[in-house]
């Protein structure tokens, strides 16, 4: 293992906090930054899928975050045209055991569990913190960094976890900067009743939504619309724009729509990618997560990737002696292609979802009839070729 004996990371979402975890549980001396000045957090749903599963557990925190979600565990995905017709049903793969192929789960939950790990190990968090100034060091120098409270101190390694405007990513590489999909996606959070235990995805007139149960008595709602310009709607607006942009949808999620009101906690964000080229580091200064590689949510793979990322640097931290910048180099090359797959995959699915002529979405539900199942086994068979050979190189 390279000489780290401290880590500044910067942001504390899911990437940064899985990071934490997994340098502290080596011994590394981590201080966590975020700009948040208390723990808030979006708090709609996620879907995590087994790869993510398999990596949450090697963060350690897999049983905690079973116990918490809510697990399908046949892995069907139900597919409906958007008056609730069936379409096709889908299933995913499991990574064995009692682990479910498919779990959702509150994104506060989520983070609830991670800085639980954190403080039993630990790890120092200054909240209402930014980045003020980096040297991001060399092979013989450590990084050096202040930060907006004063304080400054030498890092064996800085880590930019901090999202799709990451303040790291605008100092290493100005250039690079988050490109609007044209989509926009809603999501609202409602109570589960007991008969509706099961992933389902409806696919509209150029309009995606679905249904996904994130605990025993809670439910998200999701959906992406086509957003050309990039829109913004203002926060009270949200409940009655997300009824009116899926007025049409009918079946199961009838019911949650009607009753989105101004007390439904309701979400809208910009859809937007972040493609960093390599390298995702500069000297002892490493981009993981969406600062690197944000995705569409078409493939519910951005948290896992994200996890992984922290898996993997931890992994290449305990079978390496090589300097940490050369480290943080290969890192990227290893990473580099897992994500972009994973990029181009969703943004594939988004593009389909997205056709708004109506018989070319019949003749797209009928081919799903055929296909479906086929492309998600070879997204899956693909994720693990690119994880083998990630471990081979």
């Amino acid at each position: 293992m390279p000489q780290i004996k401290n880590a500044l990371i910067i942001g504390a979402g899911i990437a940064g906090c899985s990071a934490a975890i997994t340098l502290a549980s080596r011994g590394v001396a981590v201080t966590l930054v975020d700009k948040q000045d208390e723990w808030r957090f979006q708090s709609s749903g996620i879907f995590v899928y087994s790869n993510g599963l398999a990596a949450l557990r090697e963060v350690g925190v897999l049983d905690e975050i079973l116990a918490s979600g809510f697990g399908i565990g046949d892995g069907k995905n139900i597919y409906l045209d958007h008056l609730g017709e069936p379409i096709v049903d889908v299933f995913y793969p499991s990574i064995g055991g009692n682990v479910p192929p498919i779990l959702g789960i509150k994104r506060a939950e989520i983070h609830r569990i991670l800085a639980a790990r954190l403080e039993a190990l630990g790890v120092g968090i200054k909240l209402g913190t930014t980045l003020a100034e980096l040297h991001t060091g060399s092979e013989e120098q450590a990084a050096r960094a202040t930060l907006s409270d004063g304080s400054s101190g030498e890092y064996d390694l800085v880590i930019g976890a901090d999202g799709i405007r990451s303040q790291l990513r605008g100092l290493l590489y100005p250039a690079v900067q988050p490109r609007n999909t044209g989509f926009g996606v809603w999501r609202s959070v409602h109570q589960r009743p007991a008969d509706m235990d099961a992933k389902v995805m409806m696919m509209g007139v150029g309009k995606r939504l679905g249904i996904m149960p994130i605990s025993d008595d809670k439910l998200y709602i999701f959906g992406t619309v086509p957003e050309p310009q990039e829109h913004w709607y203002a926060r009270e607006e949200w409940p009655a724009t997300m009824r009116e942009k899926f007025a049409e949808f009918g079946g199961p999620v009838r019911r949650f729509l009607d009753e989105v009101s101004p007390e439904t906690e309701v979400l809208y964000t910009v859809v937007e990618e972040v493609a960093a080229p390599l390298p995702w580091n500069q000297g002892r200064a490493l981009l993981i997560g969406d600062a690197a590689h944000a995705s569409t949510p078409f493939m519910g793979q951005g948290g896992a990737m994200a996890i992984e990322d922290a898996v993997v640097l931890g992994r290449m931290l305990d079978e390496t002696a090589s300097s940490v910048p050369e480290l943080l180099r290969r890192f990227g090359e290893r990473r580099h292609p897992m994500c972009k797959f994973v990029q181009d995959a969703s943004r594939q699915v988004g593009e389909a979802g997205a056709v708004e002529d109506p018989e070319s979405c019949k003749a797209r539900n009928a081919a799903m009839r055929d296909t479906a199942q086929t492309h998600v086994d070879n997204f899956y068979a693909r994720l693990q070729a690119l994880r083998e050979e990630e471990r081979a190189a």
